[in-house]
């Protein structure tokens, strides 16, 4: 996790207090805010998963579920439906929390896991996927994530 060194209020350094940093010139707090992360679970109707392969850090060609980030003021199931967008090139219908992961990797401070639904599009690996595909229970390939691990698991795969 990064630490942030300089306050975004004056420039003055910031210096740990519990659970956030106070800065050292405003005295203004800082409060380092979670990162979400989304995904979505999308199974076929031969009931194989959908996955993508990392074509970036971290991870690089490792797989997980289409995810990534919400943007501020975004919807956590619109999020996910535009994650899985620019890296499946399908377009999904997003519905029940799956499940909510506390993130061990450190680039989300959590993950949420949606059930969606294909609705359209056309599979083809984008954005920062370079492969994409449907893999059955019994040959899953090698799971990039705790949190895709737990998924999988927790959706019963």
């Amino acid at each position: 996790m990064e630490i942030a060194r300089h306050c975004p209020s004056c420039g003055a350094a910031l210096a740990p207090e519990g659970r956030f940093q106070r800065c050292t010139g405003c005295r203004r707090p800082y409060f380092r805010d979670p990162k979400v992360g989304v995904g979505v679970v999308v199974r076929n109707d031969a009931g194989q998963l959908l996955l993508v392969r990392r074509g970036n850090e971290p991870a690089r060609g490792l797989w997980s579920l289409p995810a990534g980030f919400v943007d501020a003021d975004e919807d956590p199931r619109a999020a996910a439906a535009r994650e899985c967008l620019e890296e499946t090139g399908l377009l999904v219908e997003v519905g029940a929390v799956l499940e909510v992961y506390p993130s061990a990797e450190g680039a989300a401070s959590f993950f949420l896991t949606f059930a969606a639904t294909v609705v359209g599009g056309e599979l083809r690996a984008g954005d920062d996927a370079d492969e994409v595909g449907f893999f059955s229970t019994d040959h899953l390939p090698p799971l990039a994530f705790e949190s895709t691990r737990a998924a999988v698991n927790d959706a019963g795969i």
